[in-house]
């Protein structure tokens, strides 16, 4: 049995091997079956990036070893300008949620393929709720329709749809979890 450790990210090397998995799981990396059944990342961040993220509010990560085998980004709003295709969200977002709550945007879910089904995309976000949960009111994503597994997941987990968009000809849905 592996041991699978969840901490925050807190060097070069973690997030760089959050871009190698970003990398590894971005749809043109995978076959079309793989995207159907496993689900796959939409945006590759740079390490520039993932870093500027990481210094305003640490990633969740889950490790075997020193190996990253999963992560959860963590994005604040005030990185709602540096990933274009994120900009709508956004914006919506900002319709959808009440004034006097505060949110939390997870930017991206990834497990490893020699770890699914293992309980850890669940234990990331145990640990991120676990984390972020006296910060933050809500923890908001946004899921492509056509990502069906990742959608299941992410409803198995406490998020509910609250509102859908289209965006370059791909429906997506906004997804919070209330952690009142």
């Amino acid at each position: 049995m592996k041991s699978i450790t969840y901490k925050r990210a807190s060097t070069l090397d973690e997030l760089e091997q959050i871009r190698t998995l970003q990398l590894q799981n971005s749809p043109q990396n995978i076959t079309s079956e793989e995207k159907l059944q496993e689900g796959f990342v939409t945006v590759q961040h740079t390490v520039a990036l993932l870093e500027q993220m990481n210094a305003a509010c640490a990633h969740i990560i889950a490790k075997d070893n020193n190996t990253v085998v999963g992560f959860a980004l963590v994005m604040l709003s005030d990185f709602r300008n540096e990933i274009k295709v994120l900009i709508p969200m956004f914006e919506r977002i900002d319709e959808l949620v009440p004034k006097d709550k505060t949110y939390v945007v997870m930017g991206q879910i990834c497990v490893d393929k020699n770890y699914r089904k293992q309980g850890i995309f669940r234990g990331l976000y145990h640990f991120y709720k676990e984390e972020l949960q006296h910060k933050f009111d809500y923890l908001i994503t946004e899921v492509a329709a056509i990502n069906l597994r990742s959608m299941q997941a992410h409803e198995a987990i406490g998020f509910k749809t609250i509102d859908n968009y289209e965006e370059n000809g791909i429906v997506w849905n906004i997804m919070l979890w209330d952690w009142a």
